[in-house]
């Protein structure tokens, strides 16, 4: 519930709360290595070495203990909410407390070891009774605060997948102005009732490590993959790359074969849910390279003296004194073959001036410039918008911005083109056309293709429509449906039968 106040407003109780957390575990943990010292000898190597080689089972062990480092990968997704300096300069800190209390555990169960039973919680024990209630309160803020990173890693990762086209646009709130604060609607209440189902499903705690553990352990061999193809194409030479993936390939291959165990124990309910994110982020993708590969673009300049024609042509009613077309052509004189359909075919559109407007996303994150080309003089102008990635792509405001400026400039008219308006300063009226293309059942996609459309339209109904990711303003926006093959010459299916004349009657 308080999500959609940022990470500001629920962070300024972290910082304490999670400072006596820490200091809870390492005071805690002193306190049991003041009973049994030679605990130390722990941090010395070779006694993991001799439990994994000289136990039969010791191998295993590893997939019980791998949850001690999962805390690491969470890291990364706080970078841009809590900043590189502040987890630098806490972690000396936060890992100290870790291994004072781990090593606190493990002096307890040495010193208790006729105490121990199926049950016993080392944590919980090495706490004094009068401290207990005390220490569980902790506990439980620690883990709140600590559901935070999955949070906010959520809706970056999400936020990220859009800019890339990997996933379909929904609404992303900036409650702050703080680098990297965002806030998703849709996506915190599916990990809530998604939280509700997996406490239902898995009932307790022990059940979930094992679709927990696997699922860590898979994302960090995919982090090293991801990393090794990132040095590859920044030319970093391979006898680099190959030792590097040989002894993080040794260490992650360890944790993945002594976790696959815990796969028919709940780790198939993590490829399950990463199977559906998968199929989701790859039907989205290719279902908008199927639909892109009919984008036709061709010479606008061949339209210009249709364009000028229509402009004049007092015998079409005016659809609107300035249309405004979106196009995705990233060249000044080329334009859809869908726009010019639209605006000559679908229903002839005149207007005193006609705008084209071109977004490109850049992967610099915070760029904000724009470019006029006056392509038929005030009758046909490009405005393209050079945008990074963080900025959200207000369209609305931003040509608002571009027409006022280019009106101080004295480059357009703003003034109504009515001389009952114009006569008391009434502003020109804008008129937003957006084109859908949709699939004209003229022609078939081969059955694979036809399966991965299919998938595409229902997914796009759980997005938000193109005109509010644009940042539009709904009144004055017109949505128009064209198929996607337009002026193509199709096989004839019919032939005429002449057959034998009958005269008409009388």
């Amino acid at each position: 519930m308080i999500q959609r106040f940022g990470t500001k407003a629920v962070g300024e109780s972290f910082g304490p709360i999670m400072f006596l957390w820490f200091f809870m575990l390492g005071t805690l943990g002193v306190s049991q290595i003041i009973k049994y010292p030679a605990i130390f000898k722990a941090l010395d190597p070779r006694y993991a070495y001799y439990l994994l080689v000289k136990y039969p089972h010791g191998f295993l062990i590893l997939g019980a203990v791998f949850l001690c480092t999962t805390g690491a990968e969470a890291l990364y997704s706080d970078l841009g909410h809590c900043g590189l300096k502040n987890i630098r300069i806490t972690w000396v800190y936060v890992k100290t407390a870790l291994i004072l209390n781990y090593l606190g555990q493990g002096a307890w169960i040495l010193t208790n070891s006729d105490k121990m039973y199926d049950s016993t919680n080392p944590f919980f024990s090495i706490m004094p009774g009068w401290f207990l209630m005390t220490g569980i309160v902790i506990s439980t803020l620690a883990a709140i605060i600590a559901s935070q990173a999955l949070i906010s890693g959520s809706y970056t990762l999400i936020s990220e997948a859009i800019s890339l086209n990997f996933w379909p646009k929904i609404k992303i709130n900036y409650p702050t102005a703080i680098k990297g604060q965002m806030y998703i609607s849709s996506l915190n209440w599916m990990l809530y009732f998604s939280c509700i189902f997996v406490i239902l499903f898995f009932q307790q705690s022990s059940n979930m490590e094992a679709a927990y553990g696997l699922s860590i352990t898979i994302t960090m061999l995919m982090t090293t993959v991801l990393l090794s193809i990132y040095l590859y194409y920044r030319k970093v030479p391979l006898y680099i790359i190959i030792p590097f993936l040989m002894v993080y390939f040794t260490i992650e291959g360890s944790f993945l074969i002594a976790n696959l165990n815990k796969f028919i124990h709940g780790g198939w309910f993590t490829i399950m849910i990463g199977g559906l994110l998968f199929m989701v982020m790859w039907v989205w993708f290719h279902g908008r390279k199927i639909k892109n590969s009919f984008i036709e673009f061709i010479k606008i300049e061949n339209y210009f003296d249709v364009i000028k024609a229509l402009n004049k042509d007092t015998s079409i009613p005016k659809y609107a004194t300035n249309l405004v077309f979106l196009t995705k052509a990233n060249r000044s004189l080329e334009v859809e073959s869908k726009i010019i359909y639209s605006m000559l075919n679908k229903q002839p559109k005149r207007a005193d001036v006609y705008w084209l407007l071109h977004v490109d996303i850049l992967d610099e994150p915070h760029v904000l410039e724009y470019r006029i080309t006056h392509l038929i003089q005030d009758v046909l102008i490009k405005v393209d918008f050079k945008i990074g990635f963080k900025v959200q792509p207000r369209v609305n405001l931003f040509f608002r911005q571009v027409i006022e400026e280019m009106s101080k400039n004295n480059e357009i008219d703003l003034l109504s083109r009515y001389e009952s308006l114009r006569s008391y300063n009434v502003m020109s009226d804008f008129r937003f056309v957006i084109i859908d293309r949709i699939q004209n059942y003229d022609f078939d996609f081969p059955p694979r293709e036809q399966f991965i459309m299919d998938l595409y339209s229902v997914f796009k109904r759980f997005g938000i429509t193109e005109v509010r990711s644009l940042g539009l303003d709904t009144s004055n926006v017109t949505v128009e449906t064209v198929p996607l093959l337009i002026d193509k010459e199709f096989p004839l299916l019919l032939t005429r039968n002449n057959g034998p004349r009958i005269q008409p009657a009388g």
